[in-house]
């Protein structure tokens, strides 16, 4: 396995361990996983990490499925890496369900030899 490989498969797995504590609707470990100043940025605008995560403590919003589906594109610039993948996802919102079908870019950043987002950038696919 080449070093790219390999950091792939670790920057998967980090991505893939954030979306399993997101249907576990467990705000502190979705924290873990983003950088403080991380946002999201969709239709709706700006959310920040404190914004996100309150949501979530509140449990006005929950999370029942996510998954990555397809191949995901992943390029890195020193630091940072850019991951762009498809991702299909229940959520609930004051109790009303919503599902999505989505590309994500979320830009991660390394430090200390973990890998924490900075961004989601979030685009619903065409139905």
């Amino acid at each position: 396995m080449t070093t790219t490989h390999t950091a792939d498969d670790q920057l998967l797995a980090v991505l893939d361990e954030w979306q399993v504590a997101i249907v576990a609707n467990d705000a502190d470990r979705i924290g873990s996983y983003m950088a403080d100043e991380w946002i999201m940025v969709s239709e709706n605008g700006i959310t920040t990490a404190e914004r996100f995560l309150a949501f979530v403590r509140s449990g006005d919003l929950t999370h029942s499925a996510m998954r990555r589906v397809g191949e995901p594109r992943i390029r890195y610039h020193g630091e940072l890496a850019l991951l762009t993948t498809r991702i299909t996802n229940t959520a609930h919102y004051q109790g009303t369900r919503f599902d999505a079908d989505e590309w994500t870019t979320d830009v991660f950043v390394e430090e200390d030899g973990r890998w924490r987002c900075l961004l989601t950038q979030i685009t619903a696919t065409k139905t």
